[in-house]
């Protein structure tokens, strides 16, 4: 199999796997226990914690170890509305975001938020001037995504950060698909995060809260994790989500210039006849998401069995749906159908995504004849 949907899922790193077996294996203490093994396991945790911390490269803020980036996203939007001030019951997001957010969002509505979902330009990015139309003093917080996870294009988050705390606003960045890739916005007030899209595990993800922006807690049982989320911590877990951010963190311009160059070897391998989704010039590069008209994506995939790539966000393939992102640019439903999501990067070889890209220009070629 040629992989290629990074943005789904990446491949545990060797380092990552490495480090987590002595704690699958044999330290299999509850971190939160008082005993000899439980302390040893929870200064384990600790390491971990700051690994991310620092690949987050803030020096402040807090980092609290969740099951997922969904609950981190979660945590942030319902605690911070839980603890809004009098007045403050707005939320701004926008339309292309992860449905982590928008689902969240639209639950609010019915615990007293008003929701208000800002559109974006053809090329996926979100018109600032909307933005400050919709800020007023009862704004609660803004939630924009750093790098789309279907189409790849990266807002100005740091701009609209600044912009939000204007009128005393917090700023949420889900920053999932561009942690350990580019830079954070590091004006955000929370940004969640997740393992596995950097190459550690499945199962944990984490959300960084700046001093004073702390949400409340939106699990309770046991106080772990400061009184903030309680639930007992995976010490092996953790200490893989620390190794892969470190790892990123020092493979940071190597993994960069090879995406660059493997952008470019897939664009010419596929040839001509396609347009690709979204910025070109305001993106992350491990991600091509691309369109060649009257081709069928999912006949494609059919085709294709022994390349992995997608027809858009894993968490809504199951839904039928065409993607609600790229119905956001305005491509049309038979657009959105025959648009196709190429995700690579550390351990992609260009001389494996060249052949999957011919491969994939010759099945769409063989479609437009068939359908001619």
């Amino acid at each position: 199999m040629i992989y290629l949907d990074y943005q789904a899922t990446t491949p545990l790193a060797p380092e990552v796997a490495e480090a987590m077996r002595p704690w699958i294996e044999e330290r299999f203490a509850n971190p939160h226990s008082p005993s000899r093994w439980g302390r040893e396991a929870d200064a384990a945790v600790e390491v971990a914690r700051n690994q991310v911390l620092k690949a987050i490269g803030v020096s402040g803020g807090s980092v609290a170890f969740t099951g997922s980036a969904t609950e981190a996203i979660n945590w942030a939007l319902k605690g911070t509305a839980e603890k809004a001030p009098p007045g403050r019951n707005r939320i701004i997001t926008v339309a292309t975001e992860h449905a982590a957010v928008l689902d969240t969002c639209e639950w609010l509505t019915d615990h007293g938020i008003d929701l208000t979902i800002l559109p974006v330009k053809p090329d996926g990015l979100l018109d600032l001037d909307d933005l400050e139309r919709e800020l007023d003093e009862r704004v609660l917080m803004v939630a924009v995504m750093l790098v789309n996870n279907e189409i790849g294009v990266i807002q100005s988050v740091t701009e609209i950060a600044r912009t939000a705390h204007q009128v005393g606003a917090l700023m949420l960045c889900d920053a999932v698909q561009g942690f350990g890739r580019i830079d954070l916005p590091l004006d955000a007030d929370l940004i969640a995060i997740s393992a596995h899209k950097i190459h550690g595990p499945k199962g944990i993800g984490a959300l960084w809260m700046r001093d004073g922006a702390e949400p409340a807690p939106l699990l309770h049982g046991g106080g772990q994790e400061r009184q903030m989320r309680s639930g007992t911590l995976s010490p092996a877990l953790c200490v893989g989500f620390g190794e892969a951010a470190q790892l990123a963190q020092k493979r940071a311009t190597r993994d960069y210039d090879h995406v660059q160059k493997l952008w470019a070897a897939a664009v010419h391998a596929l040839g001509p006849g396609w347009v690709i989704n979204g910025s070109i010039s305001h993106r992350y590069r491990g991600n091509l998401n691309l369109r060649r008209d009257g081709v069928d994506g999912a006949r494609m995939m059919a085709d294709l069995r022994d390349i992995a790539f997608s027809l858009g966000s894993a968490c809504a393939s199951g839904s039928g749906r065409p993607s609600h992102v790229l119905r956001a640019l305005g491509l049309s439903y038979s657009q959105s159908r025959s648009s196709i999501r190429l995700g690579f990067g550390r351990y992609t070889t260009q001389k494996e995504l060249v052949d999957a890209c011919q491969r994939i220009a010759a099945v769409a070629k063989a479609q437009e004849r068939l359908d001619a």
